[in-house]
């Protein structure tokens, strides 16, 4: 990628899509004028299921009336067998789902024949999903460690060493990278971002119940 990762209160970057699964082809670019709900999500991912998308179908229901653009990204950073674009399409044409979402919600009586009872009211689109080649693996690991461990340089230097090589370990292993979500640089999944009127990043959150609805309703005054 060679667009800086965009922070808080900075102009945000496009979305790296494949495909969009449902709804127009667009782009954040494309939309300025109108702010832009963004919610990322795993279709291998329970907690999307039952507290992300919720939320997110909640906040679109409210503001289905404004300017306001809600959008979902289905991306891949594990478990591929299960996070991959065949499924996606099942979740969106049939409400399938898959994998520890279909364990979990079948354990609290959420889905019917396997399936969700609703469908997602709003656009969703499949991330970039390309082959993870990098050139350096050192420089990979002192980003990602910047990243996750913004206090590193203070731990001792014997746990320094011990999460190098784990997170050296990783890269190694790892075979695939979702565009969006790294460009963004994501923490998990659910995660959602807010982009105002003039395409500026205002909100990045991982997990959710954190008042979304008044977030939403600063960008829209």
């Amino acid at each position: 990628m060679t667009s800086p990762m965009p922070q808080v209160d900075s102009p945000a970057i496009d979305l790296a899509i494949e495909k969009w699964v449902t709804g127009p082809t667009t782009n954040i670019s494309h939309e300025i004028g109108k702010p832009i709900l963004i919610h990322i999500f795993q279709v291998n991912c329970p907690g999307c299921f039952t507290h992300g998308i919720p939320e997110i179908i909640e906040v679109h229901n409210q503001f289905k009336d404004s300017p306001l653009l809600v959008w979902g990204l289905a991306t891949a950073f594990e478990d591929f067998h299960h996070n991959n674009l065949e499924n996606l399409n099942k979740l969106i044409q049939t409400g399938e789902v898959v994998g520890e979402t279909l364990e979990v919600l079948n354990t609290r009586g959420l889905l019917n024949n396997n399936r969700l009872d609703y469908r997602l009211p709003f656009p969703i689109a499949w991330d970039k999903i390309t082959p993870y080649q990098p050139v350096d693996y050192l420089l990979e690991t002192e980003k990602f460690i910047a990243k996750d461990f913004p206090q590193f340089e203070s731990f001792p230097i014997k746990n320094q060493k011990l999460i190098s090589n784990q997170v050296l370990g990783y890269l190694k292993q790892k075979k695939i990278s979702a565009e969006t979500f790294e460009s963004y640089q994501l923490k998990g999944t659910p995660s959602t971002l807010l982009i105002d009127r003039e395409g500026v990043l205002r909100g990045k959150w991982f997990g959710s119940g954190y008042g979304l609805e008044k977030e939403v309703g600063k960008v829209l005054i």
